[in-house]
């Protein structure tokens, strides 16, 4: 069975950073591509970061790179989300999800996803 935890979220003042971690278990990184994904109240669920171990590939989305960083711990089978810079419209629930293809994880359509992370961006 596929299960994966986030934690790390929490209340933060704009400027400052978090690490997001979602801990996987029942795959492995070298067959399963991990999105991380955030949805703010009101608003539609978006893309936020993506990795494909296999390939040796990640993407940040475009308004977000440069405070943004995914990246991949192998040994406890776990996926960070660096997020740094942080800004009150950063505000959401962050999501990490998994799929065998590399697509649907692009396209937002992965078939495994974790319960959620919140994070407040706020003074």
């Amino acid at each position: 069975e596929v299960q994966l935890v986030e934690s790390g979220g929490g209340l933060v003042q704009p400027g400052g950073s978090l690490r997001l971690s979602c801990a996987a278990s029942g795959l492995t990184f070298d067959d399963h591509a991990i999105g991380w994904f955030r949805q703010a109240p009101g608003k539609e669920r978006e893309g936020v970061s993506c990795i494909a171990n296999r390939i040796g590939e990640s993407h940040v989305a475009d308004s977000l790179k440069g405070r943004f960083t995914i990246s991949i711990d192998n040994a406890k089978n776990t996926v960070y989300l660096q997020m740094n810079s942080l800004k009150p419209e950063d505000t959401a629930v962050y999501y990490c999800a998994a799929d065998t293809q590399d697509e649907s994880v692009v396209a937002g359509v992965p078939d495994y996803w974790g319960q959620g992370t919140q994070v407040t961006v706020s003074s």
